[in-house]
């Protein structure tokens, strides 16, 4: 098939995609930022690294925000529930391995005093009830 990629033109692809500042993640602090948030980025708290790094770090609340790609962290959503058909069992592992990596740094995380939000790409598209969402998360005590 013709539009079928070599291998050379999917690893030039996959080499793209960042794990930091990508568009999810910046309207997200975009948004807080405007309502008066601070934070700290990429899983530092006062000089030390969290597990699994979380997006935004919020240490004077003990709380953290992931903001998570639904096909990545293998969403519920459609998006995440997407099987690719090329390399479907490599997908299917690493897919898995994501998700279970991703709780056990949630059990981690709540193990040590952190409240954990998960924003899913999919929940961006709905702006005024993700505002609502990030509001009752940094709001509640």
């Amino acid at each position: 098939m013709a539009d079928r990629l070599t291998p050379e033109q999917r690893s030039w692809n996959m080499s793209r995609i960042r794990g930091k500042n990508t568009k999810p993640e910046l309207l997200v602090r975009s948004l807080l930022h405007a309502k008066g948030y601070r934070y700290r980025l990429h899983g530092v708290s006062r000089g030390s690294k969290l597990p699994g790094n979380p997006d935004l770090v919020f240490a004077g609340r003990r709380k953290v925000i992931f903001i998570n790609g639904c096909f990545w962290h293998f969403h519920d959503c459609r998006v995440g529930q997407h099987a690719p058909k090329a390399n479907a069992e490599f997908w299917e592992t690493k897919r898995t391995k994501t998700r279970n990596r991703d709780a056990d740094q949630r059990r981690q995380l709540e193990g040590a005093g952190w409240e954990v939000l998960t924003v899913w790409e999919c929940e961006l598209k709905d702006r005024t009830a993700l505002e609502e969402q990030l509001e009752r998360f940094l709001a509640a005590r």
